[in-house]
């Protein structure tokens, strides 16, 4: 993850982005869920599982890029925040959110009766 230059360390820049999605994510999940409308870094870690100090320099770079707000050392997601969580988090649980073979109830019109090869849920999903 890291590169010592004169005794600092570097954060890989995939593992950097990847963090920010996840806080953003993690946020925009957090508020949708009603656990809270904003949160620590105590907080974030435990949702997230990050070291403390990759979580504090991807807070602060969002903070500084305006996708959140931070008031003594809490953070909430400004309107952009919003947002970015909202696509972000939707574009990861596309795959999840597909209807699966019978999912629609036993009384549909479209599935009942049919084979999964079948049927047009299955064959759109594919």
């Amino acid at each position: 993850m890291t590169a010592t230059d004169h005794g600092k360390q570097r954060t890989d820049p995939i593992e950097a982005l990847r963090c920010r999605d996840d806080i953003l994510q993690s946020m925009y999940w957090m508020r949708g869920e009603g656990f809270a409308e904003d949160a620590d870094v105590q907080t974030l870690i435990t949702f997230m599982a990050e070291n403390e100090r990759m979580l504090r320099e991807q807070l602060a770079i969002l903070v500084a890029d305006g996708y959140l707000d931070e008031a003594d050392g809490r953070y909430r997601l400004s309107e952009t925040g919003s947002k970015e969580g909202g696509r972000r988090f939707a574009d990861e649980m596309t795959d999840l959110q597909k209807t699966a073979h019978g999912e629609c109830g036993p009384d549909c019109p479209v599935c009942a009766g049919l084979s999964r090869d079948s049927c047009p849920h299955c064959a759109a999903a594919a």
